[in-house]
């Protein structure tokens, strides 16, 4: 009975919960042995033909581990790095040169294949199962007709996991199984040797070949003490040590002169090694000295390095600062000085039509003196507001400019979220565009666009962020399609501080990045970027608010 229910806790082990077995597949990585293919991309059986886009353009399979090149477009970690291997490497698409520090891993893009459904890879075994690429792992674990192997660890033999009950209790050679004589445990395998080697209660017969013809192993050294033959055997023994003592002697000589020898040998040895012991001894202080010294050099040279750099930051932001307030405050300082004269003029001029108005006897000069008056008032009052307008609309911009970022980074901070949150649910204001920001003060126009109940495939169980590129007034001197990196980042407003992130690298092909010819492009990024779970259980909301930040790599943007 006890063997039974060791077979049955051996067959709930191998068929219990993914949970109970090992982590999940979103807590454990990807990497594990068995998921990725040794090279290239899956060849899994999908169940509706993939999109070009989520194929690999060396191998042609659906994209493992997507990285993203510089031209746009898409190869597998272990196809782009074969290429990157050969001299002078191109991409094979369009025959552009291929740099390893410009290619990135397409985290987006790798999400949605994982999210493709596909048959189970033990479909030919008789499984029928349909899940996303991502539940694969998860579902091996406990699809019966998944191949295992028996989890006896000497036993090498594989079958589908249904079958492994039968294995365990009728087929296997190392199950295990009980003694008869002793009712000790063991694998079948070794019990023969048991029985034959250690088994206590194993019948035997007397060494001596005595009348005893069976004899308990346990029972055979009290048996030997009283075995009748035993006592002849000692007494040849001890004859046989009495002829033989000389020869024994001589025997024991050659073997310690033999052994000494070897020591005298092994002395020498030693005493040369002692020699250079001090030497190098000596060597290896001034070697760890050295090392010490440059460790030192090296660790006030990082201090220099970071107190420089920081340095550096807070110049360079508070030139900027500078900067923007000059180049915007110059023109409308000297836009409200002028109102403030021609509102002086017009003051001016009023006085001098009321005083002759006051003074008016009908005299045909003093009236066409006044009417020239009253044409010149006429005229202040339109050029001024004119100028109001000039004021209001440059009021408006200087709003803009200071909330503006002009280093390529977007800190975009969304408050009332609950409420925004349930007006995208019922429709309300699906979703929310931030502030612009730019490149440069000549530079691309950019913003960011937010779906907080997701998009497309995101909708109702993702939060969909989305990058935009806006038509500016400097685009004519700017290069295009637009090829810069873009960072997609949600804040965690928490001490952990775990931010979550995606990266692409722009596809030059699609119009969300050619020049705009409207006010802004067609938004592109990511449907699935965070899982509403995750966002409303963590830290990223605090106080009905959360930050999103947009980052566009700027670093070798050329000058206009």
């Amino acid at each position: 009975m006890s063997a039974g229910r060791n077979v049955e806790q051996q067959i709930a082990l191998l068929q219990r919960p993914p949970s109970l077995a090992m982590p999940s597949m979103a807590q454990r990585s990807r990497h594990e042995p068995g998921f990725l293919p040794v090279h290239g991309g899956f060849r899994d059986r999908f169940v509706t033909t993939p999109e070009a886009k989520y194929c690999c353009e060396s191998c042609r399979l659906v994209l493992c581990n997507p990285r993203q090149t510089e031209c746009g477009h898409r190869f597998c970690e272990s196809c782009i790095t074969d290429l990157l291997s050969k001299p002078n490497p191109v991409c094979p698409a369009d025959v552009e040169p291929l740099f390893e520090d410009k290619i990135f891993r397409d985290v987006c893009c790798n999400r949605e294949i994982m999210a493709l459904k596909v048959y189970c890879r033990s479909e030919k075994n008789g499984c029928k199962e349909q899940m996303s690429l991502q539940q694969v792992m998860d579902h091996l674990e406990v699809c019966p007709y998944f191949e295992v192997p028996c989890p006896l660890g000497k036993c090498k033999e594989k079958m589908i996991r249904k079958d492994m009950s039968e294995h365990l209790s009728r087929k296997c050679k190392h199950r295990e199984i009980t003694c008869e004589f002793c009712n000790h445990k063991m694998a079948l395998t070794e019990l023969q040797k048991h029985k034959d080697t250690v088994c206590p209660a194993f019948p035997i017969a007397c060494p001596n070949q005595c009348s005893f013809s069976s004899i308990l192993r346990s029972e055979l050294s009290i048996h030997q003490h009283d075995c009748p033959k035993a006592q002849v055997i000692f007494l040849k023994m001890r004859e046989h040590e009495s002829s033989f003592a000389s020869e024994h002697l001589r025997m024991m000589v050659v073997r310690n002169t033999t052994l000494e020898a070897k020591v005298e040998d092994v002395k020498s040895e030693l005493m040369e090694r002692y020699k250079v012991l001090p030497s190098l001894s000596s060597r290896l202080g001034e070697v760890e000295t050295q090392n010490e010294e440059m460790r030192e050099k090296i660790r006030q040279l990082e201090q220099k390095v970071v107190s420089v750099q920081m340095l550096m930051s807070t110049h360079s932001e508070k030139l900027l600062e500078v900067e923007m307030e000059l180049r915007e405050l110059r023109p409308l300082r000297a836009m409200r000085e002028e109102v403030e004269a021609l509102r002086a003029s017009v003051e001016s001029m009023r006085s001098v039509v009321a005083s002759l108005d006051s003074g008016r006897v009908g005299s045909s000069p003093g009236s066409h003196t006044l009417g020239s008056l009253e044409q010149q008032l006429s005229r202040h009052d339109d050029t001024m507001s004119v100028h109001d307008i000039r004021l209001a609309e440059m009021d408006l911009k200087l709003q803009v400019l200071e909330t503006a970022s002009f280093n390529g980074t977007l800190i975009w901070k969304i408050r009332d979220y609950k409420r925004r949150k349930l007006e995208a649910v019922a429709s309300k204001a699906l979703s929310l565009y931030s502030q612009p920001f730019y490149t440069g003060y000549f530079g691309y126009k950019m913003c960011a666009r937010i779906y907080l109940n997701g998009d497309g495939m995101g909708k109702g169980t993702h939060l969909s962020l989305f990058f935009v590129v806006m038509r500016g007034e400097y685009d004519a001197l700017l290069p295009w399609p637009f090829k810069q990196k873009v960072t997609l980042m949600l804040m965690d407003q928490g001490p952990a501080r775990k931010h979550l992130g995606d990266a692409f690298k722009p596809d030059p092909n699609s119009s969300s990045f050619r020049r705009p010819n409207v006010e802004m492009n067609i938004a592109s990024g990511c449907p699935l970027f965070v899982a509403q779970t995750v966002l409303e259980n963590g830290t990223y909301i605090k106080d009905d608010t959360i930050f999103i930040k947009v980052t566009v790599d700027t670093s070798d943007l050329p000058d206009p």
